[in-house]
């Protein structure tokens, strides 16, 4: 069971870093090949999700084949979507956060880390509260939570944790893709570790920041995939 339809509110807001070992700014001279990577992801936070686009559509409708395989869908306007954690019967109302990078996200998830991707959306692991995180709604916070705490939203990232980062994605495009999965699970563990309830999610997100900081600022950090939480995706 999931929250009620308010549940969104308040948690679409920009924090800045939290006291995790990388709150100073750092001057660092980028590759032209990281800039170009960096001003790509930056382009990709900037679009809108448009349910008259029929690109846009036709992923939403993906998502929905990805996570119910068996089960037709009856419209792009459905009470089915309330199934996989959308607070009504159209999801575009609930990309005002993400945008289309939120939908994108939750697509890479799907099909590159199929399993996990289920084990969440079903609340297959750990026991589960009374009323659980909506998935899908939580998926758009997720996105938006990471474009704040890699400062998308500069021209230039002034901190450690984002310097590496940016490092990370000149050699591999895919790296926010991967880091919103890690994301993704790491934020399911400390739910359940947290034994949370949905009006404890911005507190459980904010954990989930602070952890996911401490590990991009690490010295021997050179892809996604050296990020200890990584491991949760195969756990």
């Amino acid at each position: 069971m999931v929250g009620p339809r308010t549940w969104l509110g308040g948690i679409f807001n920009r924090t800045g870093p939290k006291s995790s070992g990388s709150n100073k700014y750092v001057d660092f001279n980028f590759t032209s090949v990281q800039v170009a990577g960096y001003q790509r992801l930056r382009e990709r936070t900037k679009l809108p999700y448009d349910d008259t686009r029929v690109e846009h559509q036709k992923a939403l409708l993906e998502l929905w084949n990805l996570a119910y395989p068996n089960v037709p869908l009856k419209g792009l306007v459905s009470d089915q979507w309330k199934d996989m954690g959308w607070q009504g019967v159209n999801p575009s109302t609930d990309f005002r956060g993400g945008g289309f990078l939120s939908l994108e996200n939750l697509l890479f998830f799907a099909k590159t880390f199929p399993n996990a991707f289920r084990r969440l959306l079903l609340k297959q692991l750990g026991k589960r509260a009374t009323w659980e995180y909506p998935f899908a709604v939580a998926g758009i916070n997720i996105s938006f939570m990471l474009t704040d705490l890699l400062e998308l939203y500069r021209v230039k990232p002034r901190y450690q944790h984002c310097i590496n980062f940016v490092k990370i994605l000149g050699e591999d495009e895919d790296a926010f893709d991967v880091l919103y999965c890690i994301a993704f699970v790491l934020m399911d563990a400390q739910w359940l570790a947290m034994r949370a309830t949905y009006m404890e999610f911005n507190e459980v997100l904010q954990v989930t920041r602070a952890q996911l900081q401490r590990e991009l600022a690490l010295e021997d950090i050179y892809r996604i995939q050296d990020l200890p939480a990584f491991n949760l995706l195969h756990s």
